[in-house]
């Protein structure tokens, strides 16, 4: 079953870099996403803010990445244990 997500954001937070229980880094991040989308033939300002995290080596390239810089991320959505906001894990991303 599909469960895949791109996403063009600008990254507006980084968190300190942090290692799992199974020892990889680990990065969470806040992404900031802004286009103008069509919906029932009106056009709208889509505004969305983005919990997302990366791991591994995803987790070590992003955190050498300035705040502000815009990006094409690509990843799956999934609710964290007992949790029930959607995080955003990124596998890949690319400039814009």
């Amino acid at each position: 079953s599909a469960n895949r997500l791109t996403l063009t954001a600008r990254i507006a937070e980084l968190s300190e870099p942090r290692r799992t229980p199974a020892g990889l880094p680990a990065l969470s991040l806040q992404l900031e996403h802004e286009s103008m989308q069509e919906e029932a033939g009106q056009q709208r300002t889509a505004r969305a803010t983005v919990k997302a995290v990366a791991l591994g080596a995803m987790a070590e390239r992003l955190q050498q990445q300035a705040l502000g810089t815009a990006w094409c991320f690509n990843g799956f959505l999934m609710s964290p244990r007992g949790g029930r906001q959607l995080v955003f894990h990124i596998q890949e991303f690319h400039p814009v």
